[in-house]
């Protein structure tokens, strides 16, 4: 399967499925994984990092919602397609990965999300 080694940190704030749903929108984004890609079932990743299948179908579900992933039943969980309405294009997986990396620096160094968010509208120029 050509999904990345993942790493959970077990010291992050952030939830093990969190830190795996960042880390893949990351590859889908970086396209080391692409449209058609077959992920690890639900117990295969779950036994490979050592966690809770309820961790890893839970990170699956939310990027299914977000657009990223396609469940297909017994086939498996499969990077989805770009679709017409921009829920999964890789622009919009690469700005929530970004997004996601941003929000999880400004509360490791202690600024408040308005001022985070202050920041980014600043950088928009809006």
């Amino acid at each position: 399967m050509p999904i990345d080694a993942i790493v959970l940190d077990p010291a992050s704030s952030e939830p093990p499925f969190a830190q795996l749903r960042l880390q893949i929108t990351d590859q889908v984004a970086r396209a080391v994984l692409v449209p058609g890609d077959r992920l690890p079932t639900v117990r295969q990743l779950a036994g490979d990092l050592g966690i809770a299948p309820n961790t890893v179908a839970r990170a699956y579900r939310e990027l299914e919602a977000d657009g990223v992933l396609e469940g297909r039943g017994r086939a498996g969980t499969f990077v989805r397609a770009a679709v017409a309405d921009g829920r999964a294009t890789s622009a919009g997986a690469s700005a929530r990965a970004a997004a996601q990396r941003y929000a999880e620096l400004t509360r490791s160094l202690g600024l408040p999300p308005d001022e985070a968010l202050a920041v980014v509208r600043q950088a928009l120029g809006t």
